[in-house]
């Protein structure tokens, strides 16, 4: 079997989930690319906890981490089916301690972008949390750890903001302050010339990285994707834009 790609998806606002704009159409024109998924294991910003978890329920529910939204966005029922199986093999390749917990579920980072790109809920899904805790080195070397998956058919998907400062946002502001930007385009050259030591050391981008990363939760995933890569992908970048001040909506897809 031709190896899965792996996906990481700046998802932004979960308005995304009922919106029509550009971000969102270049999410749902990813499935006529990509092959499709025996099943998805998701990293998403939005479990971020003390040490790695991972969920292995039949059905997980669909939770609302998020506030002071329209009534409509509550409405959304991402009723994908999970899969034991997955977890239980996801577990066995990861080296640190892994707890199963069923106490959260698919969380907007998820559903929020599975919603537009896969509508029909139709593949099964698990989410596998952020350690707060982890080193990026730590992060880098889980998603190596997890590439084998790929073998089988698996997406692995990654759902965060490769620049998030929601203190810094500005609602006034279409693109994205220089720092935000200057974060971004660091980024972004440095996984197309494949130097993921430079991802992974984010801090060498200087003051910038201090403002576009306070907190790991919405960088680190994108850490998991990377390293899943076996070095001959084709990269596409996608939605390189920031908005509001501080968020950035850059995407990448590996194949």
């Amino acid at each position: 079997m031709e190896k899965m790609p792996t996906l990481f998806i700046g998802h932004g606002s979960p308005m995304n989930a009922i919106e029509d704009n550009k971000f969102v159409r270049e999410w749902q024109s990813l499935t006529e690319r990509l092959p499709k998924p025996k099943a998805i294991l998701s990293i998403s910003a939005h479990w971020y906890t003390n040490g790695t978890k991972i969920m292995d329920e039949e059905s997980p529910k669909t939770i609302y981490d998020m506030y002071g939204f329209p009534d409509e966005l509550y409405k959304i029922v991402y009723a994908a089916k999970g899969s034991p199986n997955l977890a239980k093999n996801t577990t066995k390749l990861i080296s640190r301690p892994v707890e199963t917990d069923n106490s959260w579920g698919y969380d907007h980072g998820t559903w929020s972008v599975l919603h537009r790109m896969y509508p029909n809920a139709d593949i099964p899904l698990i989410q596998l949390s952020v350690d707060k805790d982890a080193t990026m080195q730590e992060h880098y070397d889980i998603g190596r750890q997890l590439a084998k998956l790929r073998e089988e058919g698996v997406l692995i998907f990654g759902s965060g903001n490769v620049t998030h400062n929601l203190r810094k946002v500005n609602w006034k502001m279409k693109g994205g302050y220089d720092w935000a930007k200057d974060f971004d385009d660091y980024i972004i050259e440095n996984i197309k010339s494949a130097n993921y030591d430079n991802v992974i050391n984010y801090k060498k981008a200087g003051t910038a990285a201090d403002y576009a990363v306070p907190i790991s939760d919405h960088f680190a995933p994108l850490l998991y994707v990377l390293g899943a890569l076996e070095g001959s992908e084709k990269v596409s970048v996608f939605n390189d834009e920031c908005i509001l001040g501080s968020l950035s909506m850059t995407s990448y897809l590996f194949e």
